[in-house]
């Protein structure tokens, strides 16, 4: 469809872009990967089946944000997704259930069983981090900002390693129920429960983490954020009990977003959001934030004058009975979309 036809006032239009917008990934200043992937998640699974459900439940969206009105004209494209991802993650999906159904049932992680089996899951993972890192390389290079909608949070770090090669230094804001510090969390090294802790290790250019909205971790990961000087954690309860006090969302959101660097990436895991949000996310935690908090904190970060280099979207799992987290999952995207955006406005000469 060519621009020149499309009106955005007009229906939503079904065909197979994000919100239905006619931009070709070459002309958009910010492309959309998909990595439709959830082989390691340890509760609930379906975050593979997220691209497809937010794709089609962005085209009910209208287009007027007026946190960012108009910037969707600079254009937002969406990659070809990678369905030999999806097909890869139900395979290897089977191999990992079975692995946690083992350990969980105070199995041995040394019986050979279990070893070839996380052994294959982390070649597959692998794999998938180094496409989803040539994917993003691929429109980096030509200038794009890249936004990927996964899947678990294991399928960022190869966009991260992607943008780590192109940039000196640069902060993350992690808005997550958990801290996802764990080392090679059930012997999968590539865990969804491992995404920060792989940066940490592999992406030197990362300088600061900035957790946000997180209240469930272990003893462990609260010591390896206490103990590192490139994460800051604001966890939930400690945010609730400032607001308890008197402390308002935006001295909070502003205090947040002041221990980041000038570029910043987003790392948005549905989690960090409330219940009503998002009741199918793959480990859902009580507490999170509210949708409107987190778009504040968002807005904040692009009013800060930083620059955001990069987000994803990440955990929304779809239920075919209620259609609440892909929705949900829609307008968090358009919103990370419009504030990226936003965010990289040229300055008037």
């Amino acid at each position: 469809m060519e621009q020149k036809v499309f009106d955005p006032d007009g229906v939503g239009v079904d065909n197979g872009t994000y919100f239905g917008l006619p931009f070709e990934p070459e002309t958009a200043e910010l492309v959309l990967v998909s990595a439709p992937w959830d082989v390691t998640v340890s509760y609930g699974a379906g975050a593979a089946y997220a691209p497809d459900a937010i794709i089609e439940a962005s085209t009910q969206l209208d287009f007027h944000d007026p946190l960012a009105p108009g910037r969707w004209r600079r254009g937002i494209a969406t990659a070809d997704v990678d369905y030999s991802l999806q097909e890869e993650s139900q395979r290897l999906r089977t191999d990992a259930a079975r692995v946690i159904e083992h350990l969980e049932g105070g199995g041995c992680p040394e019986d050979d069983y279990v070893v070839r089996k996380i052994r294959r899951v982390n070649e597959g993972c692998a794999a998938m981090n180094a496409k989803v890192r040539a994917q993003a390389a691929r429109w980096l290079d030509l200038g794009k900002i890249v936004g990927l909608v996964g899947g678990d949070h294991s399928t960022p770090y190869g966009l991260i390693r992607a943008l780590g090669e192109r940039h000196e230094r640069f902060g993350i804001l992690h808005l997550d129920a958990h801290c996802d510090l764990r080392e090679g969390y059930e012997g999968f090294e590539f865990s969804h429960a491992s995404i920060m802790f792989n940066v940490l290790r592999d992406v030197e250019q990362v300088e600061k983490i900035v957790q946000v909205a997180v209240r469930d971790f272990s003893e462990r990961e609260a010591l390896t954020a206490a103990q590192s000087p490139r994460v800051e954690t604001f966890d939930d309860l400690t945010l609730a009990a400032g607001r308890f006090r008197g402390e308002t969302w935006d001295e909070q959101c502003r205090r947040i977003v002041g221990a980041l660097p000038q570029e910043v990436y987003v790392s948005f895991d549905v989690d960090a959001l409330t219940f009503e949000n998002c009741p199918h996310t793959g480990t859902p935690v009580s507490g999170g934030l509210s949708f409107n908090e987190a778009v504040w904190l968002l807005d904040t970060l692009a009013r800060s004058g930083r620059r955001i280099i990069g987000f994803d979207l990440v955990e929304v799992c779809p239920s075919a009975q209620e259609r609440l987290d892909a929705i949900t999952g829609a307008r968090l995207l358009w919103k990370l979309c419009g504030l990226t955006l936003k965010s990289n406005d040229k300055p008037n000469l």
